[in-house]
């Protein structure tokens, strides 16, 4: 009888550390620019021809095409989300935002007050803009999905970020490490939850190193326009060009440069620090230099060729950021249920966009 009991233990110890163990999976991208370019080109053509209205379609086909040519495990992942659910979204949230534009114009009182709702409004458009986003996604049948709620939500989007600013944002860095987890605890994969314990330090530390090296470059840069500018006294039409150019590079310079460095220090951090529960854990192997210089060539290509280099920057923004990060699994995958309803609406998703209430992991 014991020993029936003692084995019995072993057996359960023995499937508990093989839950445990992962193994490198494949992570890919095989999206083309050309392919890429030939959808986005027909897309602006046709939302121009629309009117905006194949904005919606636009949409749908792009994030299908990304989602559709990203495989973990040699599976790809899918986008679920209609065109007509996001035209409706759109038209609403247009209807909204028109009626506010024309609200403030007859009284900017009334506009205020607006404003202040849609403020106390923003924490549920955040959840439920994730949550749109979440469950419009599947990955082997079984979609994702966000269980956010407006509480805790209004404390990590509004209460400390609003606090930080009386302490001279010496708070700010907490603030944003307690959103990044709020997003990431509340994310599921089917029944299965997200989970990360974020360090405090690291978004203190980081922040602290970009503050100074955003401070250093543009002391750098003040200094070399300033010296500059005694030249350019003789001539002061081309010395104003001159110096307006040297402001906008200097400018593109810190913000790809201070962006590179959080970036891939709070990435990593987010993705060594999280796991989905007893199916897979993650890291990413980003580095400062190399996204810096991808960031600032980005910009480049993007300012050279008025725009038309967007597809490529895409693509190759998405196969860096694959190419960089590692999935580990389990056999547990194919234990995971899918739990979410049917019934979803863009509405909150475009809402917060035509607002500009947006919020995502680095």
């Amino acid at each position: 009888m014991e020993k029936n009991i003692e084995n019995g233990t072993e057996n359960i110890a023995e499937n508990e550390v093989k839950q445990m163990i992962t193994h490198p999976v494949e992570f890919n991208f095989n999206g083309k620019s050309g392919e890429f370019f030939k959808i986005w080109i027909v897309n602006i053509l046709l939302s121009i021809l629309t009117l905006g209205i194949y904005s919606a379609w636009a949409k749908v086909r792009t994030n299908r095409y990304f989602q559709a040519n990203t495989e973990i495990d040699n599976h790809s992942f899918s986008y679920l989300a209609t065109p007509l659910q996001i035209l409706k979204g759109r038209i609403i949230a247009v209807i909204l935002f028109g009626s506010y534009y024309l609200v403030s114009m007859i009284s900017p009182i009334a506009g205020m007050v607006i404003m202040g709702c849609l403020l106390l409004a923003m924490p549920w458009l955040i959840c439920a803009s994730l949550r749109f986003k979440m469950r419009m996604t599947s990955y082997r049948n079984v979609r994702f999905d966000f269980t956010g709620q407006y509480g805790e939500a209004f404390l990590n989007f509004l209460v400390f970020p609003v606090i930080s600013v009386f302490t001279l944002y010496l708070l700010f860095p907490y603030a944003l490490k307690r959103m990044d987890q709020f997003i990431v605890n509340h994310t599921r994969y089917g029944d299965r939850p997200f989970k990360a314990e974020l360090c405090t330090t690291t978004y203190y530390m980081t922040s602290i190193v970009t503050a100074v090296m955003g401070i250093a470059i543009f002391g750098l840069f003040a200094l070399v326009i300033g010296m500059s500018a005694t030249d350019m006294q003789a001539e002061a039409a081309e010395g104003m060009q001159w110096m307006t150019i040297l402001i906008f590079a200097a400018y593109v310079l810190v913000f790809s440069f201070i962006q590179a460095f959080y970036i891939t220090q709070i990435r990593n951090h987010i993705f060594a620090s999280t796991e989905l529960e007893d199916i897979a854990t993650f890291k990413s192997n980003f580095t400062f230099s190399s996204l810096a210089v991808i960031q600032l060539t980005n910009m480049l290509a993007l300012l050279c060729t008025l725009g038309l280099a967007f597809p490529w920057v895409k693509i190759r923004m998405m196969n860096y950021t694959v190419n960089r990060t590692e999935v580990h699994m389990n056999d547990n995958k194919e234990q995971v249920f899918d739990i979410i309803s049917e019934n979803d609406s863009a509405i909150s998703e475009e809402v917060a966009d035509v607002f500009d209430v947006d919020v995502a992991l680095v």
